[in-house]
């Protein structure tokens, strides 16, 4: 019976899984599982699914197995009569399914159709990793293998005939542990850095930082599942960069102008002094609704590019947020200025709906 109810566990949570995986595009555009991320779950909370159970009275006032009745008798008292008028739309049942971010990662993969990155740095290093692989009789307490253990124990009390099914004592002795065995295995390793830099100007607002916060949620879901050892800092600016922690990355509150060669500036020292090239795979992404504090500021971002940040990253995104206030120019300007260059992306986000392309975009060349 338990194993009936597990292998239908598991079929109502593939069920799951597959309305997941086909409302995801709504999920990456809506924050509600945002916040809700633990150490290795998110929710996402599934609508108009329900698992069918028993419901007890809440006036504990009699049911199933309590008091006199015959056949035909329903069950429980009627419903009280209900006040006001009747309502024409249908409730709502929410179930929260708690989905893995590997798995996650692998859905976005599959509907963004985003290839595998192949990493750079240390591919060639191999560390040491330890792969359980067997069962043995002989090996240290904290691996014995209690499942095994207790098997062993069972067979030699049933082929004894001490086995007694009215009182089922199972007592193990020295011969009946196992050990789980393992190897070493060698692996590549492959260290990652992120740059998450975000205009926080007065033409910025809440809208525009949200837009920020959920594509950079994905991004991370995503870079976290191809990399094992993964860095990130964060870099606020508007006149002047500030390095941040993630939580004042995404609660700063927007004030003064836009000088985007301060961040860049920040972010070239940042990796000069404390990221190897030949160690890390380094990956940028920049956020601005276009607006810069003119010309020979663009020029200064231009140089800093072009002879550092551009040759030093896997990839440079600089993803354009729409706003009411911004003048948008930034985006033409690196258009004009690097038409041909591969490690540079570029992408217009007008609204949360288009942060699913902006996500395709960015991470589609596998780099």
């Amino acid at each position: 019976m338990s194993k009936r109810i597990e292998k239908d566990q598991a079929r109502f949570r593939s069920i799951i899984r597959g309305r997941v995986k086909k409302n995801l595009k709504k999920y990456i555009t809506h924050g509600e599982l945002i916040g809700k991320k633990g150490k290795d779950f998110v929710s996402i909370p599934i609508h108009q699914v329900n698992i069918p159970k028993f419901r007890h009275d809440p006036q504990k006032s009699g049911g199933v197995g309590q008091g006199e009745g015959e056949k035909g008798t329903p069950v429980g008292k009627a419903d009280e009569a209900g006040q006001g008028q009747a309502g024409a739309a249908p409730g709502q049942h929410i179930l929260e399914v708690d989905v893995s971010l590997d798995e996650l990662a692998d859905m976005l993969a599959e509907e963004l159709e985003l290839p595998n990155i192949q990493p750079k740095g240390q591919k060639n290093i191999e560390s040491d990793k330890k792969v359980y692989t067997g069962i043995s009789q002989a090996g240290p307490e904290s691996l014995r293998h209690f499942k095994h253990t207790f098997k062993r124990a069972l067979r030699r009390h049933i082929s004894a005939g001490t086995y007694d099914p009215k009182n089922p004592i199972i007592v193990p002795v020295r011969e009946d542990r196992r050990y789980r065995t393992w190897k070493v295995k060698d692996e590549p390793v492959a260290k990652a850095l992120i740059i998450y830099m975000m205009d926080v100007s007065g033409s910025m607002g809440e809208e525009q930082k949200e837009i920020v916060r959920l594509e950079s949620f994905w991004i991370d879901t995503w870079l976290q599942r191809q990399y094992k050892n993964l860095e990130t800092r964060y870099i606020i600016h508007d006149a002047v960069a500030h390095l941040v922690d993630k939580e004042t990355f995404y609660t700063t509150r927007e004030s003064g102008g836009t000088i985007i060669s301060s961040a860049y500036k920040m972010a070239q020292e940042m990796i000069e002094l404390e990221f190897p090239l030949d160690e890390w795979n380094i990956y940028l992404f920049h956020f601005s609704d276009g607006d810069n504090w003119g010309e020979s500021d663009t020029n200064t971002c231009f140089s800093i590019l072009e002879e550092s940040l551009l040759p030093a990253a896997n990839l440079f995104c600089y993803g354009q947020v729409e706003s009411p206030y911004g003048s948008g120019q930034f985006i033409k300007d690196l258009k004009g200025k690097f038409p041909e260059e591969e490690k540079l992306v570029l992408s217009e986000i007008a609204d949360k709906e288009a942060i699913y392309n902006s996500i395709k975009e960015f991470l589609g060349k596998g780099k």
